[in-house]
């Protein structure tokens, strides 16, 4: 297979971005150039490409004769991201609701929440259904997103994905009842925006987002190690190997 220098960065890039935010690469640790590149099968080139990208985009430090370091985001921060995403994710909420929501995106929205039922179905959320949990949990809220029409906010939303901890690569996932009080929120919504009820999807919105983000700083601010740690193997992260440019 041949890969481009362009598709070959853009890759190493998905996979750093991925590793980073899932926590296989912790905040704070260095990043050692030799390693990634055998990790990944890639020449030292488009991985540094991918490294000065993720430094542009927030997720990587960069110290002359030290090299980069995965960025360190204190508790204040992840708390006001998970402000801002509640706001935003509250506001594509009003505007779907406002603009009106199609059959199609109702329909998906149904589905999602028909393959939430099911992975809940048995009473506990098995660590072999959190992949697939995950996927939905994302796909609802890119879902609303999208109906919004608004490109400007699908990527000030998506930017906070970008503060580890925050992003939707990891899920406290160990308590039942929080999980099964998240999809109830998303039945909530669903029938709010199906109504055209604007204010009331986006304040279930707000109180979702922010809720997830309260009991996140608590976990992190108890036993910080062990939250990582829960959080990194919640996240499911696939191993990366990408094929060299020939």
């Amino acid at each position: 297979m041949i890969v481009s220098k362009h598709t070959a960065a853009d890759g190493a890039t998905a996979a750093l971005r991925e590793m980073i935010l899932a926590g296989q690469l912790k905040p704070g640790e260095r990043v050692h150039q030799d390693h990634l590149s055998e990790l990944l099968g890639l020449s030292r080139t488009p991985l540094r490409t991918a490294l000065a990208t993720l430094t542009t985009d927030g997720l990587l430090d960069y110290e002359a004769n030290c090299g980069y370091r995965v960025r360190e985001f204190s508790l204040d921060t992840i708390r006001s991201v998970f402000e801002i995403r509640s706001v935003l994710e509250a506001q594509a909420c009003r505007i779907a609701a406002r603009l009106g929501c199609s059959d199609d995106m109702l329909d998906k929205l149904d589905a999602l929440l028909k393959r939430g039922d099911d992975i809940l179905a048995s009473g506990e959320l098995k660590p072999a259904a959190l992949p697939d949990w995950r996927r939905m949990n994302v796909d609802f809220h890119e879902t609303i997103i999208h109906a919004a029409n608004n490109p400007l906010l699908g990527e000030f939303v998506g930017r906070t994905h970008n503060v580890p901890m925050v992003s939707d690569r990891v899920i406290l996932w160990d308590d039942f009842y929080i999980i099964q009080r998240s999809h109830d929120d998303h039945h909530r919504i669903t029938r709010a925006l199906r109504h055209r009820e604007g204010e009331r999807a986006a304040a279930i919105m707000n109180e979702h987002v922010s809720f997830a983000g309260d009991l996140l700083i608590d976990r992190l601010g108890t036993d910080p190690e062990a939250a990582v740690q829960h959080l990194i193997g919640a996240a499911g992260v696939s191993k990366f190997k990408m094929k060299k440019a020939k």
